[in-house]
């Protein structure tokens, strides 16, 4: 039984269930047949966007074996690996459902939590999860509270758990900053957050259940994804000084 309560209902709009993934190969079946299920019991119209970012192993071809199986299953490649943030603006760009529901490709959350997100719909535009609690390894733990403990020192607050990857919102709300947004790694959800926030979008935060990773490995605390990920925090905390102050900010590049 989940830790939190969950009140299952038929929702009249369509979902975008939307996902990254670099070398899932082992998740990815497992996952696909439970979004598929959990989304058939909720949703009269649904599909099922996928990201591959390039993946080294045989992500993309488990991906186009799996849509055979299941038709609302639309795989979308990177040729090479963009980062997490790429990997996840390709999966929301290509959403065309009402609602985007955000997830990763993992299998690290229950995903019929799905209805303590959709209950606060009517009153909030992005309703983003926080992990509660969080089961990664302490060194993984530490890093995300201090990560986002310094967006909200550069920002202000957006939100308790910024990277936590289970999101419900509008899909105009993403179409509406997209354009604004150039971080491609890891500081992609704190962009997309900030600016989601100064542009007027109302939040609500729920907890949500999370689960040890089963397969694959994480790649968030490797160095170089650590280096990219603050250098494109300082690039985004200075493109909106500039914009504050008036001046313009040139095109962010890596």
């Amino acid at each position: 039984m989940s830790e939190h309560t969950v009140e299952r209902t038929k929702y009249p709009f369509s979902v975008s269930v939307c996902m990254p993934a670099y070398n899932e190969e082992a998740n990815l079946p497992g996952m696909i047949a439970d979004v598929a299920a959990v989304m058939d019991e909720r949703f009269d119209d649904f599909e099922i966007v996928v990201a591959n970012d390039g993946s080294k192993d045989r992500t993309g071809d488990v991906l186009r074996e799996l849509a055979v199986d299941y038709p609302q299953l639309r795989p979308v490649d990177h040729e090479v690996n963009q980062g997490y943030g790429a990997a996840v603006f390709t999966a929301l760009s290509n959403a065309t459902k009402d609602v985007i529901f955000f997830t990763d490709s993992d299998r690290q959350f229950k995903l019929e939590e799905i209805d303590l997100l959709a209950a606060c719909l009517d009153d909030a535009e992005m309703v983003v999860g926080y992990r509660s609690p969080r089961r990664d390894p302490f060194a993984r733990v530490l890093f995300g509270h201090g990560w986002s403990s310094l967006v909200t020192l550069l920002f202000g607050y957006t939100a308790r758990d910024i990277d936590c990857a289970f999101k419900l919102f509008r899909r105009h709300t993403f179409n509406a900053v997209a354009p604004s947004i150039n971080s491609r790694g890891a500081t992609f959800s704190a962009e997309w957050l900030v600016l989601s926030k100064r542009a007027g979008h109302v939040f609500a935060e729920v907890p949500v259940s999370h689960l040890p990773r089963q397969a694959g490995s994480q790649t968030g605390a490797r160095p170089d994804v650590i280096k990219r990920a603050f250098a494109e925090l300082w690039r985004f905390r200075m493109r909106l000084w500039k914009e504050s102050s008036g001046h313009a900010t040139p095109a962010l590049t890596d």
